[in-house]
This record gives structure tokens, C-alpha cells and sequence, in this order.
């Protein structure tokens, strides 16, 4: 179980099939900001929430030049129905050997309700055209996560 890189670290780079089975890597990004977005399961009610906000303002956050790639530990087969149920336009990438959560500090230990578990910590990474993390979103707000990004892109900008 690794740190999770922070504001300034080098993101940890990933390579992993999406819903449609393509492989996608950080570098095919290279200039351009991403919201790499760790989340726990598809179908969820949270994470059905989280993935439909970043839907719905996709033209938005093209617009900021921001490229959305989500991450769980489920197949390509699940993150295929979820993409296609919600009408998802971004990749959803299945890591179910943990490989990315791991590398960016999403699995572990998380206490929810003052219950302690393990498993993947809802984190979203904004990752600079350099490669380089800008800002961790450490709980983002599943039903505003789109504004949260936006706005923290205004503020990096001044």
C-alpha cells in the first residue's frame, strides 16, 4: 500500500484496458489535463451519481481542457454495461489487480460511518499537461464533482 501522491508529485503512470477493451496509458494524455478518478464500484448509487455529473458537463470540462478517465477494480465487462447503461463518454479503466489503485494510494484502509474497512478510497487526481498532479480531490462530492474540478482549475490559474 503505497502514499498517495500529492500536489506536485510526479503522477504515477498507468496503463490499463477500458469498457471497449483499448489499452489507455497516462502518456496518451501528454499535454493535456486529466481527472483521473478512483472510485469503488460500478452501479453504485455514489458512483452512478459521480460518473452521470461528469457526464452531464462533459462539454464543459472539454471546453477546460480537461480529458476524464475513470478507475475501479472492476472488469471490462462490468465498466462495458455501466458505459452503455449511463451513456459514459470517457474511458473507464478496469483494474482489478489494483496495479493503479495501489500506485496512487486509492486502496487501503477507509473508515466510513466509524466503520473500518478495506477497500478503494473515492479519490479524484487532477494531473497538470506536464504530468505532474496539480490538486487531490481527497472525498470529491459525487453529485457536484464536475464544478469541484472546474473550479479548482480557476483558482490553479491565478
Amino acid at each position: 500500500m503505497s502514499d498517495m501522491p500529492a500536489a506536485g508529485d510526479r503522477a504515477p503512470d498507468f496503463s490499463a484496458p477500458d469498457q471497449t477493451g483499448r489499452t489507455v496509458r497516462l502518456a496518451d494524455f501528454a499535454g493535456q489535463t486529466v481527472a483521473l478518478y478512483i472510485y469503488p464500484k460500478d452501479e453504485t448509487p455514489g458512483c452512478t451519481k459521480q460518473a452521470c455529473n461528469l457526464r452531464d458537463h462533459t462539454a464543459s470540462l472539454d471546453a477546460a481542457g480537461v480529458a476524464v478517465v475513470g478507475v475501479s477494480p472492476d472488469p471490462v465487462e462490468s465498466h462495458e454495461q455501466f458505459a452503455a447503461a449511463h451513456d459514459l463518454p470517457f474511458p473507464l479503466l478496469a483494474d482489478p489487480e489494483r496495479e493503479i489503485l495501489e500506485a496512487y494510494g486509492a486502496w487501503g484502509e477507509k473508515t466510513l460511518y466509524g466503520r473500518t474497512s478495506v477497500g478503494v478510497k473515492r479519490t479524484t487526481f487532477l494531473i497538470g499537461p506536464d504530468g505532474v498532479v496539480l490538486h487531490v480531490f481527497k472525498r470529491p462530492k459525487t453529485d457536484r464533482h464536475a464544478q469541484e474540478i472546474l473550479d479548482r482549475l480557476e483558482k490553479l490559474a491565478v
